[in-house]
């Protein structure tokens, strides 16, 4: 869950800004409307809106950086020449999240200067009831020096220190945050760290206006539950899908029917998924493809969508041949299964894009 996202110095925010899922304890109403995390209330849902360029896609392009910022372990590009233009002097970006995983509350802050993480930190929340508690805490110098304090009980711990001793020795870059890098050590003092990394990793779902469901064809495939909630939801909209389906086809089959180009492009996906078996490769284009492995044999799935024409005829159509509208419903429609079933976070702009406002009501 989100508490509440901090951004100075960043595309259209140049003070410090703050949105954040915090009820307004003074209204008693609409209670349904509100998660309870150990005593500690927040909303479900909010909702931006306002004129055109007020900053709506600005907060939420700045949360995507963030995370790609954090789980790609690098300033992306865009970031480093995204400071407010208004600025006079150079100044230092910050972004910073405080969020929940796993009923555990975290804070975590980067500032940025001179494309060199200056500062980054994380703390597990008092919620403003108790102390922050230190995980850790690195500084960056402009010489690109770094030093980092952690948690008391690693500090004192003398197998730990020569943890620390290494990180800041080999792996440690002045250009690159250490949130992902530390919650991949097996040291039993990190185990929050690495939680905090799950909530970039898994819990943070953001789906801007060229999002498309690119992983639905091995859902629908692999979940029933999923199948028929999607196929039900798609359904009830009426916007003549009547139904879902994924079509599997057996990799080596494509390759012996491949031309010399394809071969190639074949034949090094099938070695990527040999080398890494549990991963699932997606396609890049306007009808992705799910290649996964499943017991000895490697799978390409494409989503199916049929739809009733003349004389009760069904007729299948890939995801490209729909409109703008259907693709984004089929996106939304794998973020509210995920809403139901588990404690993810979704970040959605426009929302409203490509469909009618009564679909949006």
């Amino acid at each position: 869950m989100l508490i509440r996202i901090v951004i100075e110095n960043l595309f259209s925010f140049g003070e410090r800004k703050e949105f954040n899922m915090i009820p307004n304890n003074r209204l008693k109403t609409l209670n349904e409307h509100k998660y309870d995390v150990n005593g500690f209330d927040l909303l479900k849902l909010s909702s931006i809106y306002g004129a055109n360029g007020a900053g709506k896609s600005n907060l939420v392009k700045s949360l995507q950086l963030f995370q790609e910022l954090v789980i790609k372990e690098e300033i992306p590009f865009v970031l480093r020449d995204a400071q407010f233009k208004f600025n006079e002097n150079n100044e230092k970006q910050v972004i910073a999240v405080e969020f929940v995983q796993d009923n555990t509350a975290f804070y975590y802050g980067i500032e940025i200067l001179d494309n060199i993480v200056s500062t980054e930190e994380l703390y597990l929340s008092g919620l403003g009831r108790k102390k922050d508690e230190l995980l850790f805490e690195r500084k960056t110098n402009e010489n690109g020096i770094t030093e980092i304090l952690f948690l008391k009980a690693f500090e004192d711990d003398e197998r730990s220190q020569l943890l620390k001793s290494v990180l800041l020795e080999d792996l440690v870059k002045p250009n690159k945050p250490i949130l992902k890098l530390i919650s991949n050590r097996n040291n039993k003092f990190l185990k929050d760290v690495r939680m905090a990394f799950g909530w970039f990793q898994d819990t943070l779902q953001i789906i801007t206006p060229d999002t498309r469901p690119v992983a639905l064809a091995h859902g629908i495939d692999i979940d029933r539950q999923f199948h028929r909630y999607a196929e039900d939801t798609m359904c009830s909209f009426n916007i003549g899908i009547t139904s879902l389906d994924s079509g599997k086809t057996e990799i080596q089959k494509l390759l012996n029917n491949a031309d010399d180009a394809d071969t190639n492009n074949l034949e090094q996906i099938i070695q990527q998924i040999e080398k890494f078996p549990d991963q699932m490769l997606v396609t890049n284009d306007r009808s992705p493809r799910n290649i996964v492995k499943e017991g000895d044999e490697i799978w390409v799935k494409h989503l199916k969508i049929k739809h009733m024409g003349r004389n009760n005829k069904l007729a299948s159509f890939e995801l490209d041949e729909e409109s703008d509208g259907t693709v984004r419903l089929l996106d939304f429609t794998l973020a509210f299964y995920n809403l139901i079933n588990k404690r993810w976070v979704f970040i959605i702009d426009e929302i409203e894009r490509s469909i009618h406002p009564l679909l949006i009501k």
